[in-house]
């Protein structure tokens, strides 16, 4: 019994082994273009996985490196980490763009997107972010405070809120 053992673990191992290898080699081939270069700032890659009600994974990812098959795509400008949550009546962006001041900060927005850009010496920041709903993008207010911006925008067509009735028991 231990002989069947002993080869079965022997089988594993080889295979765990195999799939350590496949995975660094993966990994070195997508970092390759960042290896070949220096790019005298930072390099962020990162990303958050929320759930929405019913069960489905959204993934957003942050950061100024963009991994794929053939080498990572390094961008000049970060992509900040961006959190967004639908409200009944209004729709709340929140995004974090450390080191930059508020006047630095340009905000676009439509009733589908909001564009959020900032500059400050060597700190650039991109993200367009696609709204869950239809907002009303004159209504949009922002604070910016310790490097987390707030952005609040109106939606178009608030939900009714839900009418009762009293049902009779015969």
């Amino acid at each position: 019994m231990s002989e069947i053992f002993d080869d079965w673990f022997r089988r594993m191992r080889r295979f765990f082994d195999e799939m350590d290898r496949m995975i660094d080699e993966l990994f070195r081939e997508a970092m390759r273009g960042v290896e070949e270069r220096r790019w005298g700032r930072p390099l962020v890659y990162g990303f958050s996985i929320t759930y929405t009600p019913d069960g489905r994974p959204i993934i957003r990812e942050f950061g100024n490196i963009k991994p794929g098959f053939r080498g990572a795509i390094v961008r000049e400008e970060m992509e900040p980490f961006v959190d967004i949550i639908e409200e009944p009546d209004v729709v709340r962006v929140i995004a974090e763009l450390p080191g930059v001041d508020k006047d630095d900060i340009d905000l676009q927005a439509t009733e589908a997107t909001l564009i959020i850009s900032a500059e400050r010496g060597r700190r650039k920041y991109y993200k367009e972010v696609k709204l869950p709903c239809k907002v009303k993008p004159e209504t949009a207010k922002a604070t910016y405070k310790n490097g987390v911006l707030e952005v609040v925008l109106e939606k178009m067509e608030k939900k009714p809120k839900e009418k009762g009735f009293r049902i009779k028991i015969e």
